[in-house]
């Protein structure tokens, strides 16, 4: 959930139990298809209930919100594969074929779309996870009636016509969920900052090979590595898996007293809940109000142009409820006919659910030039 908790305090569940419940999920649509005669075998449902289990087993510190920041241009797909491909070494093949489930890779594709999908058992749990740890119950989903009129056509999963309003109410409910919950200002404010913080950390171990962290954060802090450093290297592989939320928070408590002000300043800023200005906007801010609020910022603070990279962040979010262009929902008619879920619900005609909703975003500290900040 990244910084979700600065909005909503109760979403401090982790990616532990997602996984699990997530594969419990799997189970019950595994027998929901077995008792609609769909042939899934004891080995296929055993490689599906790992697949599942294990399909976040990549993801670093605070998930998303770090991602692509502590390994740069490596996402945790990359790893969950990498770190699948080696347990499966350990287990002496025992995870093959939940491998090829995971990658797509099984004859029978409706296991993967179980797995990943814009309908699969992930998403279903975290949305009604994340629904009721959050209090947010516009999130809330009818799981079990969803996962009741899953069924298998042409190797293909599709929906029974009866749970077309359950399917459109998982879509609205997406949508609702990521501004409301997973975009929210406030959490993005938050996560900018805490990438921040990272990058500058980064910066100054980089330059000088030294720095007040954990020995696993340290060692990913002190040096830019590649895909294939992972792929040939099982300790530094091992090393990635070593870190977690802790290393992360231990270090930004420390980094409040250090000597870099920039560093001190963004640790303090979220350690102590003194969180930026968030301006979310339909079109980023024009030239000239930029200009000001970085003049304000440098004049406030006496920091240098390179330092403002890092206390002035703007950028863009992104919320696609539905993407009908891949692996789109497919409805099954009570005559038979397998249909584009577009084309059956009139719901989805609405471009607020089946086209990118784009948002701008600047967060930066508050400065004593107000006036530069009035808009």
């Amino acid at each position: 959930m990244g910084m979700a908790h600065y909005v909503y305090p109760g979403t401090r569940h982790t990616r532990f139990h997602h996984a699990i419940g997530a594969m419990h999920l799997m189970q019950k649509a595994i027998d929901v298809l077995r008792k609609k005669n769909v042939a899934i075998t004891l080995a296929e449902e055993e490689a599906a209930l790992c697949a599942i289990l294990l399909h976040d087993i990549g993801h670093g510190p605070y998930s998303h919100s770090l991602e692509y920041v502590m390994t740069e241009g490596i996402d945790h797909e990359f790893f969950s594969t990498l770190l699948m491909k080696k347990l499966n070494e350990e287990f002496e093949g025992q995870l093959t074929l939940a491998l090829e489930i995971f990658e797509n890779n099984h004859a029978k594709r409706f296991l993967h779309q179980l797995v990943s999908s814009q309908l699969d058992v992930d998403r279903l749990d975290y949305l009604a996870r994340d629904s009721f740890f959050s209090g947010v119950y516009e999130g809330k989903l009818s799981t079990e009636r969803i996962i009741s009129m899953l069924n298998v056509v042409d190797d293909q999963l599709v929906v029974e016509e009866k749970g077309l309003y359950s399917i459109e109410k998982y879509i609205i409910s997406r949508r609702l969920m990521y501004w409301q919950v997973y975009l929210h200002k406030t959490a993005v404010g938050a996560e900018e900052i805490q990438k921040s913080i990272i990058r500058r950390a980064k910066y100054l171990s980089l330059q000088d090979n030294n720095s007040s962290s954990s020995t696993p954060l340290n060692h990913f802090l002190s040096k830019q590595w590649k895909k294939a450093d992972f792929e040939n290297n099982d300790e530094l592989l091992h090393k990635y898996t070593q870190l977690d939320d802790y290393d992360v928070l231990f270090a930004i408590k420390e980094w409040q007293e250090h000597d870099d002000f920039v560093l001190s300043f963004l640790s303090k800023s979220l350690i102590q809940r003194k969180l930026f200005k968030v301006k979310m906007l339909d079109k980023p801010l024009s030239e000239k109000k930029v200009s000001k609020i970085k003049q304000g910022i440098i004049d406030t603070y006496g920091i240098s142009e390179q330092e403002l990279t890092y206390l002035f962040l703007s950028g863009t979010v992104g919320n696609l409820p539905y993407d009908e262009h891949n692996e789109a929902i497919h409805i099954l008619t009570k005559s038979g006919k397998v249909k584009a879920l577009t084309s059956v619900s009139d719901q989805l005609n609405n471009d607020s659910l089946t086209s990118v909703k784009t948002k701008y975003f600047a967060c930066y500290p508050k400065f004593l030039t107000s006036k530069s900040d009035s808009f």
